[in-house]
């Protein structure tokens, strides 16, 4: 699960990663807001944290770009402001949840679990799959990235979606055989690996990306380019 920290103190931005990291999230970490939505245009998070007072672009404007884009993507602000107004004009632009400094960084490891739990739940709700810039849609049996719609044949669209369903995760040749080709067909790790290799060079090479590794004498697994 990828979180982006837009936080402009380095000290603040490393505790946090440090906190998502230990309960098994994937952090990125930037320091401004121009730089933050280079981020946000290039990856799917699966929540967002981000502080008021940056340099660039301070986070309301960088909210209320990015809502432009995507109106469910979790939001989770930072301030160092109590006013209700800067709270008011947070959630007016979309926010979904806010933390006023000093915090305990318990609570905010408990607030993006919450946020990141509806964010999952909503891609369920519209079978949508996705691992940084590839998007599979389950329903229509489409796959894009960066945008590009990628033509799959139907044993390649079902091993993507197995790698998809848990990203990081070792899937072995084994696994890979009995879920999608059943256990009534003779089918070899030959098969799979010519499919892997078929996959990669729709997927990964045109877009210049290494996102499908193989641990030999094992399986693959979606890592994060």
């Amino acid at each position: 699960m990828n979180i982006l920290v837009i936080e402009d103190d380095p000290t603040l931005n490393k505790n946090i990663a440090e906190a998502l990291q230990a309960e098994g999230f994937h952090v990125d970490g930037v320091f401004d807001g121009l730089l933050a939505e280079r981020f946000l245009s290039k990856k799917d998070y699966h929540t967002i944290i981000l502080d008021i007072n940056l340099p660039g672009k301070n986070g309301y404007e960088v909210l209320a770009s990015f809502r432009e884009k995507d109106e469910e993507t979790p939001v989770l602000l930072l301030t160092a402001f109590g006013e209700l107004e800067d709270k008011v004009k947070g959630f007016d632009l979309g926010a979904d949840d806010y933390l006023t400094k000093p915090f305990f960084m318990r609570e905010l490891v408990l607030r993006v679990q919450s946020l990141t739990k509806r964010k999952l739940s909503g891609m369920g709700r519209k079978n949508v799959l996705v691992f940084e810039d590839i998007r599979v849609d389950l329903g229509r049996k489409t796959v894009e990235r960066q945008g590009k719609e990628i033509i799959l044949t139907p044993r390649e669209f079902q091993i993507l979606v197995r790698l998809c369903q848990t990203p990081g995760e070792l899937v072995s040749k084994a696994e890979l055989i009995e879920e999608i080709w059943g256990t009534t067909l003779e089918v070899n790790t030959n098969t799979i690996e010519v499919y892997i290799n078929f996959l990669r060079n729709k997927l990964d090479k045109p877009f210049h990306k290494q996102s499908i590794k193989t641990k030999v004498g094992y399986g693959y697994y979606l890592h994060e380019d």
